[in-house]
């Protein structure tokens, strides 16, 4: 089920399983600023990733000496939630745990995901609640994907495009250059190698081959904001967030139309990772009847009005 918020500057989509944004489209000159989902390339628009962000080493984790099969980014965002309130300005989801949930992953949880509209900027809010009487590990993170380029075509039925990325541009608010580790592009784990993305005016321009080899994973805080821009550098939207790590994603090899800017609490596994849940690097460690909250916020701006 698909419900919205609405004011003077945005309309927000969000659709009830998952609770997923499905569309932020502006008021000024309707235009969307979030990716269709097309399964060509990648069909989410923007998933919540819970109670694991990223891949697991042989897609499975341990606790208390047993296995637990798990896929890549934990199960909340195949899961129906229940609304829980809704205001003019604000919206909020629940989903809690159940006998299916426990057989993957052992933990009493209730996770909660609130979206706020203020003016031109939609923050989204996780809250976790540990009900039981033992400690919680988990991770969380965001994975919006947003339209690049914005100048482009769209078909009859509206969910494939056509244009290129080239020359947009990614800015990091406040550093010259950023640190990333890449992941492997078959297995998901992450990488050892320290790669360097050299910054001009805080700012990388994007090339057809720019997601070829890897995500872009930044881990210690080094910057709290990330933007995209385009190829006169207006700006489309920036990602501003307080997350210890955060991803640059596009599919690799295949130039889509759009890209992710994804901030995390949590990340996957590296290749030589042994241990259990409770030693995975970022994972979020929550006592007994305590509430973890997090989140990030968007700021779209609504400059090109060419379709």
């Amino acid at each position: 089920m698909r419900k919205f918020l609405e004011n003077a500057f945005l309309k927000v989509e969000i659709d009830t399983f998952g609770a997923e944004i499905k569309s932020v489209m502006s008021k000024e000159n309707n235009r969307e600023y979030m990716w269709y989902g097309n399964p060509k390339f990648w069909g989410r628009t923007s998933p919540v990733l819970f109670p694991f962000v990223g891949s697991l080493k042989d897609k499975k984790y341990t606790w208390k000496g047993k296995e637990y099969p798990m896929g890549q980014h934990g199960f909340a965002r195949d899961n129906e939630f229940e609304l829980v309130e809704q205001t003019e300005d604000a919206i909020w989801f629940s989903f809690s745990s159940n006998d299916e949930t426990m057989k993957v992953y052992p933990f009493a949880f209730r996770l909660m995901i609130g979206y706020t509209l203020a003016q031109d900027t939609v923050r989204v809010t996780w809250k976790v609640e540990n009900p039981a009487d033992e400690t919680m590990y988990f991770s969380i993170g965001a994975h919006p994907a947003f339209l690049c380029p914005t100048h482009r075509t769209k078909t009859t039925d509206g969910t494939s495009l056509q244009g290129s990325k080239a020359g947009y541009k990614l800015y990091f608010e406040g550093v010259d250059e950023i640190h990333h580790h890449g992941n492997d592009v078959v297995t998901g784990m992450s990488l050892d190698e320290d790669l360097v993305l050299q910054l001009q005016n805080h700012r990388v321009t994007i090339t057809e081959d720019f997601f070829d080899r890897c995500t872009y994973m930044v881990e210690g805080n080094q910057t709290k904001c990330v933007g995209l821009e385009d190829e006169e550098g207006n700006p489309v939207v920036r990602v501003m967030f307080d997350t210890p790590l955060f991803a640059i994603w596009s599919p690799e090899k295949k130039n889509a139309p759009f890209l992710c800017i994804e901030p995390w609490y949590g990340r996957c596994d590296a290749a030589d990772f042994t241990g259990d849940i409770s030693m995975r690097k970022y994972t979020n460690e929550l006592p007994a009847g305590k509430t973890f909250t997090g989140g990030y916020a968007m700021q779209f701006f609504p400059h090109i009005t060419k379709y």
